[in-house]
């Protein structure tokens, strides 16, 4: 269900930048009639997508939903631990703000940051491993009631997935798509949560995550590899994501990007504000809330009307 084959790195192919603006301006964007679909760049009508790539976390999964709330917590204590006359709430603020800005990019550059954050107030900081470690930890104590509750039966996958995600890679399957998931999350957790939500028939093998090395996996190696062993140009490829890095890395290549600004907590069908100005700040040509309107999505994208 994972696919271990080692993935061969390019020069900076292992490496994840950080956040950085490159759209700026005034945004003109169109909605699709009577529906969510924001085009901030038309796609043209010649193009052709032949492999279609997927983050996995609040772009299809929620069961981590509200990670934050234990990630941030964590990292105050630890820097409370080295004196800092700081408040706790300037530094639940101050935390919240790298945590977020860092976000999409591979939980081990956060603990990275947890370290410099340490040593910057004359503490000496754990190993950031052993930081992501104790996050784990905390993390699954939040979600196991929600992991338990779909390997019982009590939930249904659809209750703790972005709305309409069966209905989008239904689609994309009936198209026949080859489909790759692609995660900031440790491979191990991402196959074990797609397992529970019923997502791997859809994908295969061509499931990828974090490694305990993390310069050994980057999303950007997983871009690079579907096109060298598919021998297809960059604009063959189609992502969706809610992360910066997805987007990036797909619009680096000359593909098409499709973000979706879920809202997590509330599955209110709106986007996310914040999301959806983070995400078009890197290129995204195209906004979601969710995959609620997936029939409308795939009639413009590829030019057909979904048989489901």
């Amino acid at each position: 269900m994972i696919d271990r084959e080692p993935l061969e790195r390019g020069p900076g192919a292992c490496i994840e930048e950080d956040y950085r603006r490159t759209v700026a301006g005034e945004i003109r964007s169109r909605f699709l009639t009577g529906t969510s679909v924001e085009i901030v760049r038309e796609v043209g009508p010649g193009t052709r997508f032949r492999h279609v790539l997927f983050d996995f976390d609040g772009t299809l999964s929620l069961i981590r939903e509200g990670w934050p709330e234990v990630m941030v917590p964590l990292m105050v204590e630890e820097l409370l631990t080295t004196g800092t006359r700081e408040s706790t709430e300037s530094l639940y603020q101050h935390c919240r703000e790298f945590v977020m800005t860092l976000n999409g990019k591979q939980t081990i550059y956060q603990m990275i940051r947890l370290a410099e954050e340490v040593r910057a107030r004359g503490g000496t900081p754990l190993e950031p491993a052993e930081y992501k470690r104790r996050y784990h930890a905390r993390l699954m104590e939040r979600i196991e009631v929600r992991r338990e509750a779909l390997r019982n039966g009590a939930a249904r996958p659809q209750e703790h997935l972005v709305p309409g995600a069966f209905e989008m890679l239904s689609a994309l399957r009936e198209l026949g798509l080859p489909m790759y998931l692609a995660s900031g999350t440790d491979a191990q957790y991402v196959v074990e949560e797609a397992t529970l939500l019923g997502l791997v028939p859809y994908f295969g093998d061509r499931v990828y995550g974090a490694m305990d090395d993390y310069r050994s996996f980057s999303k950007k190696m997983v871009i690079e590899r579907i096109l060298r062993e598919n021998e297809v140009e960059g604009s063959a490829l189609l992502a969706f994501g809610d992360g910066y890095v997805e987007i990036e890395n797909v619009k680096a290549v000359g593909g098409i990007a499709v973000a979706v600004a879920s809202d997590e907590a509330g599955r209110s069908g709106k986007p996310d504000a914040w999301k959806r100005d983070r995400l078009i700040g890197v290129g995204a040509d195209l906004v979601i809330p969710d995959f609620g309107q997936t029939d409308a999505l795939v009639g413009y994208l590829f030019g057909v009307t979904s048989q489901r």
